[in-house]
């Protein structure tokens, strides 16, 4: 009996022994590696780092649920100080150095399209945060824009603004266009200028001005002696900010004021302008309204909004947040998915497929583009103040465009719009 108890024990002690190695040898697996310039500083860090924040979230969320092919994910940013210039060498350095498994953008087109020869020298799958159309003049197969605008990106993007301008009765003839001499504003223009067309509009007015502006009202007035029934912005966050100010300040008349203004998403932007807000249709990429509800959205910027205070990023989470969260949710699902981190492998996979993420189904066109857009134009109505507070409820930001995620009627002329 005693021996048949030590056999028993010996078998137990084995099979302990065995499961602990198992053990020991899971937890000893390299982790998944996948790095990324991203602006944690300069003009562009609000954005930045509130997208980094979104996916360490995602890399929390799936450690938590036993990382990807058995090993944790682990991400690596360097900071590309929102300088075009430093991308080449980040990106040179998490290949050869790093040896990272995966590589993701840092935001913006001006800072995806000077990595994309170093992605592509290497073969790499590349997932582009907020580039307009920054892959149209390389062609690349593996890579993917996370954007939600169509196979032509920049003539969609742009496409809500004017489709809204069109519903203004009576309809309107004139425009004026206007951007900074960067890579996002000339692309959103160059858009816009197809848009025009064909709508059968006349421009009266189309320049762009040096990135380094600081002071927009001659930019406004030149444009308000054109008298253009329709202004058409693009632009970065502080001239956003400075245009809206002139507009404001001149007494701009127009039917509609707005564009592709970027960072009139954050909460930093809102509080600086409040209600100076008022009437501006503007380019973003969510809003609290009824009329929006992607599925688990909610729940991640529940998550994110919990922390943003202590992270020191964006407390509303509106612009960019769920966007970097998507991306890192089509990788991981492709990962699992083909059981590989072959990027070919995975390259053909995200081609192939539809995704649910956070932002809705995300499925890609043969040029890395979205196959069906659904770029939002919201216009802010009803704004008292300063408190950012006021922007996570409904009623701020109405959904004008597209028509199936509408929440409100547009509201013009500008004058009017901004009472």
């Amino acid at each position: 009996m005693m021996i048949k108890t030590l056999k028993r024990i010996a078998i137990l002690s084995c099979l302990g022994i065995l499961s602990f190695v198992g053990m020991t040898q899971a937890q000893e697996k390299p982790p998944i590696r996948i790095g990324m310039g991203m602006a944690l500083t300069g003009p562009l860090a609000a954005s930045g780092k509130a997208a980094y924040m979104s996916m360490q979230i995602w890399a929390e969320d799936t450690n938590l649920q036993g990382g990807l092919l058995g090993r944790k994910v682990e991400l690596i940013a360097y900071d590309d100080q929102s300088q075009a210039s430093n991308v080449p060498g980040i990106y040179t350095k998490l290949l050869d150095s790093d040896k990272v498994d995966l590589v993701v953008s840092g935001y913006g087109t001006n800072l995806i399209v000077p990595a994309l020869p170093t992605i592509m020298s290497r073969k790499m799958l590349f997932f582009g945060l907020f580039g307009l159309a920054a892959n149209s003049n390389f062609n690349y197969d593996r890579y993917f824009g996370i954007q939600p605008h169509g196979e032509n990106a920049s003539v969609d993007m742009t496409s809500g603004f004017f489709t809204a301008a069109m519903t203004m009765s009576p309809k309107p003839q004139t425009v004026a266009i206007v951007g900074a001499d960067a890579e996002y504003p000339a692309n959103a223009l160059a858009g816009a200028r197809e848009n025009i067309k064909k709508l059968g509009l006349k421009i009266v007015y189309d320049k762009t001005y040096p990135p380094s502006t600081t002071d927009y009202s001659p930019i406004i007035r030149a444009i308000q002696a054109t008298n253009p029934d329709v202004v058409f912005v693009a632009s970065y966050p502080p001239d956003s900010v400075g245009m809206i100010r002139a507009a404001n300040e001149v007494g701009l008349k127009t039917k509609l004021f707005g564009g592709g203004m970027i960072g009139l998403g954050t909460a930093a932007v809102k509080k600086q302008l409040g209600p100076l807000l008022n009437g501006v249709l503007s380019y973003e990429l969510y809003a609290p309204e009824p009329s929006i509800k992607f599925p688990g959205v909610d729940a991640f910027l529940k998550k994110y909004q919990a922390r943003a205070d202590k992270e020191g990023v964006d407390p509303l989470g509106f612009y960019l947040p769920p966007y970097a969260y998507a991306v890192m949710e089509i990788m991981g699902n492709a990962i699992k998915s083909t059981n590989s981190l072959d990027q070919k492998t995975l390259a053909e996979y995200i081609h192939s497929h539809k995704f649910s993420t956070v932002v809705g189904d995300v499925e890609f066109a043969a040029n890395g583009e979205w196959k069906k857009g659904r770029s939002l134009y919201l216009q802010y109505r009803g704004v008292a103040g300063n408190d950012y507070e006021q922007f996570r409820k409904p009623g701020k930001a109405i959904v004008i465009e597209p028509a199936f995620l509408k929440s409100g009627e547009l509201k013009y002329p500008f004058e009017d719009a901004r009472k």
